[in-house]
């Protein structure tokens, strides 16, 4: 996407040499940098530190980290400990264990002196991927915003999200803003309500940021104000992203993701999930019951962090009385009952195990529980 009139990926291999190059998520929407990321350590800190996040480009920079892992110490010992280390830095997105586990074995495979090469080979072929799969997730989105333009000829389609899962949370495109940028390119009239999503406000920050340098209307709104929309006809549908989804069609989002699915369910406002198929898990089917859900620093829910207008500068500053703790899980589940469909990239299934495996077979039957 465009940054101030130049393409930028949030995440690229340096041409001539063996460094990573990431967006810093953290400086924005106030300050654009880009870092340097040179062994797998720092890859997996910047991982931890959500100086990337969204699952797919967690996914796309673990398996960046592998490739610096190869390029100072190709061995196997070195591999399987940066492996496990890249594994460990967050444990909900299923991305990073899909990218890890793809990489590995065909690294493994080839001579140590070989390894370097076809890691950078592997991690960029992960990076393209991704990029072409978030496309095609704009496409088959974008006829479902069709579909509600139709409905609505004379004003905007209004479009709820959560959290951040445009291109800032990939390596391009995005999930759930594909097919808003994608309708925005063709002319139909969109507006996007973004919920701030607390505790670290990607929403506030990235989604309107990204909304923002592509023209696309929008309002940020408190993360409670969406069911208060929803009942006054002010939203058309809700598309959120997902960090990993079961195969019986279960997704798991960012925290106060089902919130949101309760109050649409309730009030008959279609719920979407906009995801790649690399954030299916094929090998559990209950989500509430398996999925591993982060938990935070309490820090994140007591402290926030924003630009003093006055003295141009970031601070940060507690909102919580001294000695009150701070609960801080990061995702939450959606079951799949509140899911009107999960917008693949190829194409709209049910939120069922028989839609989705009927769209990947082969992974299905490969991840099978």
């Amino acid at each position: 996407m465009q940054v101030n009139g130049t393409p930028f990926r949030s995440i690229w291999l340096a041409a001539d040499r063996p460094e990573v190059l990431v967006i810093d998520q953290t400086l924005l929407p106030f300050a654009f940098e880009v870092q340097t990321l040179t062994t797998s350590s720092e890859t997996a800190l910047a991982i931890r530190e959500m100086v990337v996040r969204g699952a797919p480009l967690i996914g796309a920079t673990a398996a960046c980290g592998l490739f610096l892992a190869a390029g100072t110490d190709a061995s196997e010992p070195n591999l399987r400990r940066a492996y496990q280390e890249l594994l460990l830095s967050r444990p909900t997105a299923v991305n990073l264990r899909w990218a890890l586990d793809r990489m590995l074995p065909l690294l493994l495979q080839v001579s140590e002196s070989e390894r370097a090469d076809r890691a950078r080979e592997l991690a960029q072929q992960i990076c393209d991927e991704d990029v072409a799969t978030n496309s095609a997730i704009g496409d088959h989105g974008l006829a479902l915003i069709s579909e509600a333009a139709n409905a609505c000829p004379h004003r905007p389609v209004n479009i709820l999200t959560h959290c951040n899962a445009g291109w800032l949370a990939t390596v391009d495109w995005g999930t759930a803003l594909a097919p808003i940028f994608k309708a925005h390119n063709q002319g139909i009239s969109v507006h996007v309500w973004v919920d701030e999503t607390r505790p670290r406000n990607q929403g506030a920050s990235l989604t309107a940021w990204e909304l923002g340098a592509h023209g696309v209307p929008h309002t940020v709104i408190a993360d409670n104000a969406g069911g208060h929309l929803m009942q006054h006809g002010e939203v058309d549908l809700c598309i959120v992203g997902s960090d990993r989804t079961t195969r019986a069609g279960d997704v798991c989002n960012k925290i106060g993701t089902y919130l949101k699915a309760l109050a649409a369910h309730d009030n008959g406002i279609p719920f979407y999930a906009a995801l790649p198929s690399s954030t299916i898990d094929w090998t559990i089917s209950d989500g509430v019951r398996d999925i591993p859900i982060e938990e935070r620093a309490e820090e994140e829910v007591s402290y926030i962090c924003g630009r003093d207008s006055e003295a141009d500068r970031l601070v940060r500053v507690r909102i919580i009385p001294d000695g009150s703790s701070a609960a801080n899980p990061a995702f939450d589940v959606t079951p799949r009952k509140l899911v009107d469909g999960i917008i693949t990239e190829r194409g709209v299934a049910k939120a069922c195990e028989d839609d989705l495996v009927a769209l990947f077979p082969q992974d299905a039957e490969v991840q099978k529980i």
